[in-house]
């Protein structure tokens, strides 16, 4: 005889509504009713049916996340990406969904509109977008479709698209005037990749802070990387030939700025003597370098619970207009030996 929900609350004590909300992954549940919930249904063979109901409806009941596919990157291992999604993670385990983890080829426009289509995933999030061609092609696409997803840290032109991101800019302004305001006229400034719009905010607070300091800027110390700490290293050669035309530096992240000083240290620079150093990012690693890190805290993991939370949230919540998501959290500057005493 086929189990029908009636039975599956029953035997759980519970409402028919709350079994096929737990079943379906839709909504806040407390975990006790929903281990009860999961528990009944599996003592009545209940399952099976209950993921069949859930293709009919044409929902997933996953979230998902696209990366970029970097051959030779460990994008898990970089605290960047494993922060996110730590939080996007949190938030998919709250609200009982699923994850579904995708990986795009970023020389080609990627289909986000096919993961709808094929019911694989009920809304997704853009993880490592830039403002390539083929990256915004795909994200526009999305936006005429009007599906549920959001872009984590990447801004576009189009205002149909969903962002969360932090503050760069105002987070640049502050590193930057803490070594201003410690007396450093002479900064430079290693900045990532130009194609990442957080790169440009980062420039602005840079140039900010050095012009309402009445500080003329000098090209001649501004350096590029691309968020690696290979690329820090790299940049070592070009800071090391300019230390006579510097008092300081800003690195746009925590793996150059370990990169560079690494480098330094190798042609017999002494940190933070020869050279001040404020960095961003505040990973794992800034508190434990020689000298410990002053960066730039950005709230990463809970950019992603709350780009999660947000489209969840549209997902279930009956009553919810569709918006677009445009949030912009905070940063703060934690300062330690590396900007000097």
């Amino acid at each position: 005889m086929t189990t029908n929900r009636k039975e599956v609350a029953r035997l759980a004590g519970v409402s028919e509504a709350t079994v096929s909300r737990v079943l379906n992954g839709i909504g806040p549940m407390k975990e006790s009713t929903r281990v009860r919930v999961i528990e009944a249904a599996k003592q009545l063979n209940y399952e099976l049916n209950a993921v069949a109901s859930s293709f009919a409806r044409g929902k997933s009941g996953n979230l998902g996340v696209v990366l970029p596919h970097v051959p030779k990157v460990h994008l898990f291992s970089t605290y960047y990406f494993s922060e996110i999604l730590s939080g996007i993670g949190e938030a998919v385990r709250s609200k009982g969904y699923g994850l579904l983890l995708l990986f795009r080829d970023p020389a080609t426009v990627y289909d986000y509109v096919s993961l709808f289509r094929t019911q694989r995933v009920d809304a997704c999030i853009i993880l490592g977008a830039s403002a390539v061609d083929t990256d915004m092609e795909g994200v526009n696409r999305l936006a005429e479709e009007r599906l549920p997803f959001c872009v984590m840290d990447q801004r576009f032109d189009n205002p149909s698209v969903s962002v969360v991101a932090a503050d760069h800019e105002q987070g640049s302004y502050e590193a930057v005037k803490h070594l201003i305001d410690k007396g450093y006229r002479k900064i430079g400034f290693l900045n990532g990749s130009p194609q990442y719009s957080n790169s440009w905010d980062r420039m602005t607070g840079y140039r900010k802070a050095l012009n309402d300091a009445g500080i003329k800027l000098d090209e001649s110390i501004i350096y590029e990387g691309n968020y690696s700490r290979t690329s820090g290293n790299r940049a070592a050669n070009l800071v090391y030939a300019d230390l006579e035309k510097l008092d300081a530096i800003f690195v746009s992240n925590d793996r150059m700025a370990i990169g560079l000083m690494q480098g330094l240290r190798e042609r017999g620079c002494q940190l933070p003597e020869d050279l001040k150093v404020v960095a961003y990012d505040d990973s794992d690693a800034a508190s434990l370098t020689e000298p410990p890190l002053t960066t730039v805290k950005v709230p990463f993991y809970e950019m992603g619970r709350l780009a999660a939370e947000k489209l969840l949230s549209r997902l279930t919540d009956k009553d919810e207009t569709e918006t677009v998501i445009n949030e912009k959290l905070q940063t703060e500057l934690k300062i330690r030996k590396s900007s000097g005493n």
